[in-house]
């Protein structure tokens, strides 16, 4: 009897299907390729012989898998298509297009980074508070931002009226270490001092 309730137990366990979001395209379907190749039914996503015909049963398993594993919006937008291999290349279209569209993102704010200069009549507060939502924009796309690089940008966005106070930061502070912070209070210091 403890045998029968172990075989039972076996064959109602089920997979976790992983969940398709915006921004894990790539892990959600390495993970779903597993365990499509675990039930056996991988084989119509990725079919050897295009011409052969593809078992109804093993479809609607893939189908049943992929459908576990998305949410209700992106869901509404494949139904329409009829077999797991259109649904899975809809999908893949659809996030991988998505992910381009982040990474034409990510590079336009960082041409905005690089061409970011502080005005003469501007105030540092100001500037700074552009410098860092630009900063925190890019970073929220997924992209590294080492602090030594907006550093380094800081001091070169300045304008000419902090010229000594940059040239004394750049060749006695150890710009690898420093922060953005510890710029900011030099800057400041300086600024309080020019008036």
């Amino acid at each position: 009897m403890a045998m029968e309730m172990n075989k039972s137990k076996e064959s109602t366990l089920g997979l976790n299907y992983p969940m398709l979001t915006k921004s894990n395209y790539t892990a959600w379907s390495l993970k779903m390729k597993v365990f499509m190749e675990a039930h056996g039914v991988w084989e119509v996503i990725v079919l050897k012989d295009p011409k052969a015909a593809v078992e109804e049963k093993k479809d609607k398993m893939a189908l049943a898998a992929i459908y576990q594993s998305i949410p209700d919006d992106m869901l509404l937008t494949i139904v329409e298509k009829m077999t797991a291999k259109r649904t899975w290349e809809a999908l893949k279209t659809m996030c991988l297009g998505a992910d381009r569209v982040k990474q034409a993102k990510v590079q336009t704010m960082k041409a905005e980074f690089e061409a970011l200069q502080m005005k003469d009549v501007e105030a540092l507060d100001d500037f700074c508070m552009r410098l860092n939502a630009l900063v925190t924009k890019i970073r929220e796309l997924g992209e590294d931002m080492a602090e030594s690089y907006v550093v380094k940008k800081l001091l070169r966005a300045m304008p000419p009226k902090f010229l000594q106070i940059t040239s004394t930061i750049e060749q006695f502070g150890d710009l690898k270490v420093m922060t953005i912070k510890e710029i900011i209070g030099s800057l400041k210091a300086h600024e309080e001092r020019l008036k």
